[in-house]
């Protein structure tokens, strides 16, 4: 089958009706949702949790799922512009609005004092620790993409199925994990320096920048040229919006650290105790 009969095939076969995927992505999203909300309605909670928090992380869960059920995910098997959108919704914007939601603040609070006590631990053991480093991060996000786009697999992401699902979960997770390497909100021990964090911030910025224009060189097979060059488009500029607001995150959170404090004023002596 040629690429373009393989695209017109995948468009309506998603056309036809909610796939495989987008019925676990349904469970997936509404059991995240409802977790969320135990712990925000938890009896454990001793002070309410920000209103603020909630709003993002329903916002990244809706994010989210614009990107994998419905009209948008539809259209992404044949239309190079809204695959891009809906990967820019999966793999970027949903996953900073989620960081931002702490749901790991949300889950120790909601725990009783020994499960989160070794929910910690867990969290700070070795594997983990790895797998949550910038590095580490960055290898599974960027480096997921440029495997995702130059081995053809993008387009698995439109198939019916559970590889679908699968490719689609490692963007979600993948973002996330970068994100919260990079501004993590939630408590991390040993978290790396925030000149090391730069760093791989700046050449996870570089590597989306150069696979969006290398897309613009090489469009994908199956699409019109004009349709890839917008999707490519696409990429490059809400990449940098997004990034954009990620780097702004993080320049506040660098501030906020290392601005001067107020020096304490001496109270001057009391006339009695001067006389001590």
């Amino acid at each position: 089958m040629s690429p373009q009969a393989a695209h017109d095939h995948a468009a309506a076969h998603a056309s036809s009706g909610i796939g495989t995927s987008a019925w676990l992505w349904l469970l997936l999203l509404g059991l995240l949702a409802g977790c969320y909300l135990f712990g925000v309605c938890s009896p454990k909670q001793r002070q309410p949790w920000p209103w603020q928090r909630t709003l993002l992380w329903t916002a990244g869960l809706l994010a989210a799922a614009a990107g994998l059920v419905g009209p948008m995910a539809r259209d992404a098997a044949g239309d190079f512009r809204a695959h891009m959108l809906s990967h820019l919704l999966i793999g970027m914007l949903a996953p900073l609005l989620l960081v931002l939601g702490a749901p790991v603040t949300l889950l120790l609070r909601a725990l009783p004092v020994p499960a989160a006590k070794r929910v910690t631990r867990l969290l700070s053991s070795p594997p983990l620790r790895i797998v949550a480093h910038p590095v580490t991060a960055l290898l599974l996000n960027s480096g997921g993409l440029w495997l995702l786009y130059l081995t053809g697999l993008a387009g698995a992401m439109h198939r019916p199925g559970i590889g679908a699902f699968l490719i689609a979960v490692h963007l979600l997770a993948a973002g996330y994990l970068f994100t919260a390497a990079i501004i993590g909100i939630d408590p991390v021990r040993h978290r790396p320096p925030v000149a090391h964090r730069a760093v791989v911030l700046v050449v996870a910025m570089a590597a989306h920048a150069i696979l969006a224009k290398w897309l613009y060189a090489h469009p994908p097979a199956g699409f019109p040229i004009e349709q890839a060059e917008a999707g490519a488009r696409l990429m490059y500029y809400g990449g940098d919006a997004v990034d954009l607001l990620l780097i702004t995150i993080f320049c506040a959170q660098w501030y906020r650290r290392t601005r001067p404090r107020p020096m304490p004023v001496p109270v001057a002596a009391s006339p009695t105790e001067a006389g001590a």
